[in-house]
């Protein structure tokens, strides 16, 4: 019960912060320029996303606390016993990372809410890009990538960093895609300001960084946690790596389509065709977040596995 709460606790962690950090570095590249103009309606949509992913990303980090100390103690008594709680949070470097991150985390709702009430500005979407950007990261700080020590941990926990950024600009990208998306299904010409061919494409150009990143940053990950390739098969951590793995290349394989089938012909389709055209590209958006969402599944499964590797 213990365990499974906390897989629960560590999957709505992730899809939360990964949503902010995705959701909030999205206009920064999908509306460059000094005139930083995003379409009124967009703005409002995503200043709600923001703060909802904000709010579930501080209550879902409480959760993977409780259920942290919980599994630490053995019991749920553990979460009641002062001496317990005062071990973890002073004594452990995961109770002082994730007091910082809470911390963290009220200080981003606070600026997010700031936002509701005045309009965007690239000034305010990097503060918040900035303090998404350093939650997610931080994650790297706890799990697999403290076994190692000196120089090995240091590369370990940079790789695990980049690889978690990576993932939430992908990822949680396709939030605001989905959202543009959907607006232009519904009416082409109150959502012509957005541009959104070029949408599109820019957010097309950050998926060629992020694949390339989180492909490079898993290959060094894996040399960590799995070591031999035999690793993959004879244990089930890494099994469970491998069905990340192919609902990775699922994702990817959706991707590509998108950019080298669906874009092209949606920007030639005539107004009668472009209809057909962006529900296609609307579900293969949808699949890409199904995809994602089990790959977060799996992630958060095997955080609580031991690694693969031998000692």
């Amino acid at each position: 019960m213990i365990e499974a709460g906390l897989i629960v606790a560590r999957f709505l962690h992730f899809v939360a912060v990964t949503t902010l950090a995705g959701a909030s570095f999205f206009p920064l590249y999908a509306y460059p320029g000094n005139d930083y103009r995003q379409p009124p309606a967009f703005a409002r949509w995503m200043q709600m996303v923001l703060f909802w992913a904000a709010n579930t990303v501080l209550v879902s980090g409480i959760l993977w606390f409780i259920f942290t100390v919980a599994n630490m103690s053995g019991a749920w008594d553990g979460i009641l016993d002062r001496e317990t709680l005062g071990a973890v949070l002073g004594d452990t470097s995961f109770g002082n990372l994730w007091t910082a991150r809470l911390v963290l985390c009220i200080v981003t709702i606070v600026v997010i809410w700031h936002r509701f009430d005045s309009r965007a500005s690239r000034r305010r979407d990097v503060i918040a890009a900035i303090l998404a950007a350093v939650l997610l990261i931080s994650i790297a700080g706890v799990g697999h990538s403290q076994v190692e020590q000196g120089v090995a941990g240091a590369i370990h926990v940079i790789s695990d960093a980049t690889h978690l950024l990576a993932a939430g600009a992908w990822l949680g990208g396709l939030v605001p895609l989905a959202l543009i998306i959907a607006a232009r299904g519904r009416d082409r010409e109150s959502t012509a300001e957005t541009d959104f061919d070029r949408v599109l494409m820019r957010f097309s150009g950050m998926g060629y960084v992020a694949v390339a990143t989180l492909v490079g940053s898993g290959l060094v990950n894996s040399w960590f946690v799995v070591g031999a390739f035999s690793g993959l098969q004879e244990t089930a951590y890494g099994q469970m790596l491998v069905a990340k793995l192919v609902l990775f290349a699922g994702m990817l394989a959706l991707a590509v389509s998108n950019r080298f089938w669906i874009v092209p012909s949606l920007a030639k389709a005539a107004t009668d065709g472009s209809s057909a055209w962006t529900a296609r590209l609307r579900n293969h958006v949808l699949g890409e977040q199904v995809l994602g969402l089990m790959v977060l599944l799996i992630v958060s499964v095997l955080g609580t596995m031991p690694p693969a590797i031998r000692p």
